[in-house]
């Protein structure tokens, strides 16, 4: 078998050419199926704003910017014996057809826990009616610590992986791109869920992937893992949502949103949040167990490639069990306001895992692990079949006696 060679950021490392060639035909067929998806299944602009086009307010609500001046305790429309907190906010109006005057808000529950003060800028909805204009809380302005935030992360980001965290952030803002340019909008026109998140789910990774890694064979084994791997999560994920009678209901955005996209699948948008879900995991372990196969066979050439592979999978052993508390601790961090409400029922805490809202975050947990615990031996797998066989050990050079007499 003829050899090339893989100049990869960690080794350079030879290459056998037959694996290369059915790796790159393979990621090939793959970019092609990629881009013909994503233009069968890009979203029309008039469809979208045609399905968009909801009047979600009731008519002439409109929203306006205001500034807290004071925050008192108590509201009128309430009782001293409401057990629900309540502080009365007065706001000066920034905008619309009142701006400069002062209106008082009732801030009732969450939003007087939300430590509102003086100086806070806050978003009021103006509602007309027939005694005059009434005027209720909307929301925060947020904006300005999300944005310092967001600048800590460039920062932090680029301060330790300097080039390749650059890298890292243009490939993070082409999944953006794709998740909200695409994705979100094709969803919403009715294109087959489980088609729009298979396609976007692959761009992201062949972008991401090669941006962030640098285009190379290593980084192509890793590629093909993970899409293999996205591939059991989601097959796993649709057998598990269909024998579990899920029906992608859990909480009250669910159905607001089917009052708002009447033809909308739940169950494939169920399906699409299962897969997005997995990417980040599925490329974090991928990439390392490549990177493994490549490091060991630079370092021992002469190493057999069932000896590669069984080297490597003790590192993903110890990957896969750090990696297994990321997944179930996010989960069970994002769920968390759930799993308080199982302390305030009379049934079995075991009977409550059959609840859709439950058992639809144990599908979603358990099809994730699967898919990324199997993605490690796919990974290593095909890395060690990708690189070089074993060299054979040269001989040591003869020692030559400069005493010994010489042949007749």
């Amino acid at each position: 078998m003829g050899h090339s060679h893989s100049h990869a950021a960690h080794a350079a490392v030879e290459v056998g050419t037959q694996a290369r060639n059915a790796l790159v035909g393979f990621l090939a067929v793959l970019g092609v199926l990629t881009v013909a998806g994503l233009i069968w299944l890009w979203p029309d602009s008039s469809a979208l704003s045609d399905a968009i086009d909801v009047q979600f307010d009731a008519p002439g609500v409109t929203y306006e910017d205001a500034t807290i001046r004071e925050v008192t305790t108590g509201c009128a429309s309430q009782g001293d014996g409401s057990p629900v907190r309540c502080e009365t906010a007065s706001v000066e109006l920034k905008t619309g057809e009142q701006v400069g005057e002062f209106v008082d808000v009732e801030l009732l529950g969450p939003q007087a826990q939300a430590g509102l003060r003086a100086g806070d800028s806050i978003e009021v909805a103006r509602i007309p009616t027939e005694s005059g204009p009434l005027f209720s809380y909307s929301g925060t302005n947020r904006m300005p610590t999300l944005i310092v935030l967001g600048l800590l992360f460039v920062i932090c980001v680029l301060a330790v992986a300097r080039w390749r965290g650059l890298f890292a952030l243009i490939g993070l803002g082409f999944a953006g791109f794709v998740l909200l340019g695409f994705m979100l909008p094709a969803l919403i026109t009715g294109k087959p869920g489980m088609a729009v998140a298979l396609t976007g789910s692959t761009a992201i990774m062949f972008v991401v992937l090669y941006v962030a890694h640098g285009v190379s064979i290593r980084t192509s084994t890793a590629l093909a893992g993970t899409l293999l791997g996205l591939a059991v999560t989601t097959g796993l994920g649709a057998v598990a949502v269909s024998a579990a009678r899920l029906s992608g209901f859990a909480d009250e955005q669910d159905y607001d949103l089917a009052q708002l996209v009447p033809g909308l699948d739940f169950q494939e948008l169920f399906l699409c949040a299962i897969i997005i879900g997995g990417l980040g995991v599925l490329n974090d372990v991928t990439i390392t167990q490549s990177s493994a196969v490549w490091e060991l066979r630079a370092a021992a050439p002469e190493m057999s490639r069932a000896g590669i592979f069984a080297s490597a999978m003790r590192i993903g052993r110890d990957h896969i069990a750090s990696t297994i508390y990321t997944i179930v601790f996010a989960y069970a961090g994002g769920a968390l306001t759930v799993l308080l409400l199982l302390y305030f029922t009379n049934r079995e805490i075991i009977d409550l895992f059959g609840v859709e809202i439950f058992a639809g975050e144990g599908v979603r947990t358990f099809a994730s692990a699967i898919g990324l615990v199997l993605s490690v031996p796919i990974t290593t797998g095909i890395a060690a079949l990708t690189v070089a066989p074993a060299r054979l050990p040269k001989e040591p050079p003869r020692r030559v006696d400069p005493f010994a007499p010489l042949p007749a």
